[in-house]
């Protein structure tokens, strides 16, 4: 059976440029399938299999009523979940095997907004001028595996350089398709563990895994740095997961202060809704991130830790750590499989040390004690004099965990 491609573009403005990557995909033996998420204009020299009068009924709308939304960020709004339902509709048809967008700022939200709907592992492919890195990648990446291409040049012309990145998108997946597979569900074979990790947490975490790995579990870290955290919950809750050691839960933190690893406010609970067990370590919840140079000024004054030229770590307040209890306990409570946590006494990360800028027991003993507080009775609290990043800590978790999985 032939595969099939799915392209979204903005036909009024970049409709040249969509068809020549759908006539490089048919030729490398592809099917394709051309949706049309422009608004406003008609599409110039190509016709599409879906128009955007066809994909604005998929919200249950008009192409009429999203051009009259009042704003172009309303009607971006309007035709972002008509893609999402038309692309997801496509999938489960098994007329999608993989999908690519090109634009420039709206169009490739727009089309990398349809992407995120699609399970791990089917080929997603941006293609924008604005993927750049100068840019937060969020509108583009979300917690999928999509992949952004920077054209460089403006998707607005067949040039040398356009094609050029045109041709190696397209050779890109077909290579995908031809060698690449979606994430398998998990089937009760392998035992599979996803713990949370930074750089403040490696050489612990290290220990765990290797402590976990001699019990036949095998470990599949993540970057909690505002994607990785949710990344995880949501694998967690699709089932891949016999257990989480959500070990790295400063993503719960960066959002009161405005930090960059924000993880939402549905962080810490999807987990236990989920009924997947789970032991849970406040590490690095004593710090938010910031890019340098960034941090806001009612945070300025507060200790700070360069952790390296880009990011600077500023310390949580000990009236903050008070707050960060009582989400901890509110959010755990809600948990529908065990919960088990652990607590390092001895510094929650690296700056935190006796001679380090972040050291304040007085703060961290503070969310211990609301943390005991607010939780239910059933949520154990066990309590370990190390730091967080020791090996000996990362073996304590790691036979926590075993304990609490033994006991099931």
């Amino acid at each position: 059976m032939r595969k099939h491609v799915a392209i979204i573009g903005t036909l009024d403005t970049k409709g040249p440029e969509i068809a020549y990557l759908r006539d490089r995909l048919q030729a490398l033996g592809l099917e394709t399938t051309v949706i049309d998420s422009g608004i406003l204009g008609e599409p110039l020299d190509i016709v599409p299999d879906y128009d955007h009068g066809e994909v604005a009924k998929y919200a249950g709308t008009t192409i009429e009523a999203v051009q009259n939304a009042g704003s172009r960020g309303k009607a971006v709004a309007q035709m972002k979940p008509a893609l999402q339902n038309l692309v997801l509709d496509l999938y489960r048809r098994d007329k999608l095997h993989a999908i690519v967008s090109m634009g420039g700022a709206e169009g490739a939200v727009m089309g990398a907004g349809a992407m995120m709907g699609l399970p791990t592992g089917v080929p997603k492919v941006v293609v924008s001028p604005i993927a750049s890195g100068k840019h937060y990648f969020d509108p583009f990446v979300g917690t999928r595996d999509i992949m952004t291409v920077h054209s460089i040049v403006d998707i607005l012309g067949l040039n040398p350089i356009a094609c050029t990145i045109f041709d190696n998108v397209a050779g890109a997946i077909a290579g995908m398709l031809e060698h690449g597979h979606e994430l398998p569900e998990a089937d009760g074979s392998e035992q599979f563990v996803a713990i949370t990790m930074l750089g403040n947490t490696t050489t612990s975490i290290m220990a765990t895994k290797e402590r976990l790995a001699e019990h036949g579990y095998e470990s599949v870290i993540f970057h909690a740095n505002g994607v990785g955290g949710p990344a995880m919950e949501e694998l967690a809750e699709a089932g891949q997961f016999v257990g989480v050691i959500d070990f790295t839960t400063d993503e719960v933190y960066d959002p009161m202060v405005g930090g960059i690893h924000d993880g939402g406010p549905d962080r810490l609970k999807r987990v236990g809704r989920a009924g997947v067990p789970q032991v849970v370590v406040p590490g690095c919840i004593d710090f938010a991130v910031f890019a340098t140079g960034t941090v806001p000024e009612p945070l300025q004054g507060r200790p700070v830790y360069d952790h390296n030229p880009e990011y600077t770590l500023v310390r949580t307040s000990r009236e903050e750590m008070l707050q960060l209890g009582d989400i901890f306990a509110e959010r755990l409570n809600e948990a529908k499989a065990k919960v088990v946590i652990a607590v390092p006494t001895e510094g929650l990360s690296i700056p935190a040390t006796p001679d380090g800028p972040f050291w304040d027991q007085e703060a961290d003993a503070a969310f211990l004690a609301r943390l005991r507080e607010g939780l239910r009775d059933d949520i154990e609290v066990h309590t370990y004099e190390r730091h967080v990043n020791s090996p000996e800590f990362g073996v304590d978790v790691a036979e926590l965990f075993l304990q609490m999985m033994a006991g099931l």
